[in-house]
């Protein structure tokens, strides 16, 4: 039988919270990993629903993890781009250009909680961005965009590791192919807006990159590459992200919404993505 370790991280861990969590477990000393995240060795996973209350009241973030397992052991990882590789939504800030932030964003919310069909909430939002100046685009890259702290730091162990790295969403390849030139993802898909005579249309074209497209591009690279689903770690953060966690053996829901938290593996929730090399070291 596999021995589990309990992974405990946060913004900041009190001593008392830690000795709390590991009274609950009843594991070994815990182990400083990096800056406010620990290990507890040979923790008692039938203490899961104790741990995941005490934390839940800490603001911590826990995940019981085989003690053996390292970033290594996957072949894939598949990210979401929007609030997940990076800390916006990249439409909301375009919408902003257009004076219509609020509208476009009340619809990107319901959409991330699954409360609105997405493929339609995103035809009604690209909509919205009609007649904006292309250049919108670009400020929008270089003034808004921001990597979500600790994405370098986790693209950088993967590829040191050996795996491939895909990045797909359900927003813009404007951003999304940047980023995969900058970041070095293996691949990168997302939706094309349409552009006519330098300004927005209104539309996207081709193939639709919802959560079906996403989990056909998750399942089409770790078929390609020969992987056991169990090789494959996904990380996302919206509804639209559910369908391709069920292509791969690892899910995390990373400051996700409630039903993405429900279906993932893990979910991180106070951290950043420098969180997934806690749980598995490279």
């Amino acid at each position: 039988m596999s021995a589990f370790d309990l992974v405990v991280q946060g913004k900041r861990i009190a001593a008392t919270d830690l000795a709390a969590v590991r009274g609950l477990v009843r594991g070994a000393a815990a182990e400083r990993l990096a800056g406010e995240a620990f290990r507890v060795r040979h923790a008692d996973t039938a203490a899961r629903d104790a741990v995941a209350e005490h934390c839940a009241a800490a603001s911590l973030d826990w995940g019981y993890v085989a003690a053996e397992r390292r970033l290594a052991d996957f072949g894939l990882l598949a990210l979401d781009m929007d609030s997940t590789l990076i800390t916006i939504e990249c439409i909301d800030e375009v919408a902003d250009f257009a004076g219509r932030r609020d509208e476009v964003s009340a619809i990107t919310a319901a959409a991330m909680r699954g409360d609105i069909d997405w493929p339609q909430s995103l035809h009604r939002r690209v909509a919205a961005l009609a007649g904006l100046d292309e250049s919108v685009l670009d400020r929008v890259y270089r003034e808004r965009l921001r990597l979500t702290p600790g994405a370098e730091a986790l693209l950088g162990a993967a590829r040191r590791c050996g795996l491939r790295t895909l990045l797909v969403s359900g927003g813009f390849s404007c951003f999304a192919e940047r980023l995969r030139d900058r970041l070095g993802f293996d691949e990168a898909h997302a939706n094309h807006l349409v552009i006519e005579n330098g300004h927005l249309a209104g539309r996207v074209s081709g193939p639709l990159v919802d959560a079906a497209g996403k989990a056909r591009h998750v399942a089409r690279m770790r078929d390609a590459l020969a992987l056991a689903r169990e090789r494959v770690l996904v990380i996302g953060d919206g509804a639209n992200d559910v369908e391709m966690m069920g292509e791969s053996g690892t899910s995390i829901a990373f400051h996700a919404k409630p039903i993405v938290r429900d279906s993932a593996t893990y979910a991180l929730s106070h951290v950043g993505l420098e969180g997934v090399l806690n749980l598995f070291p490279a």
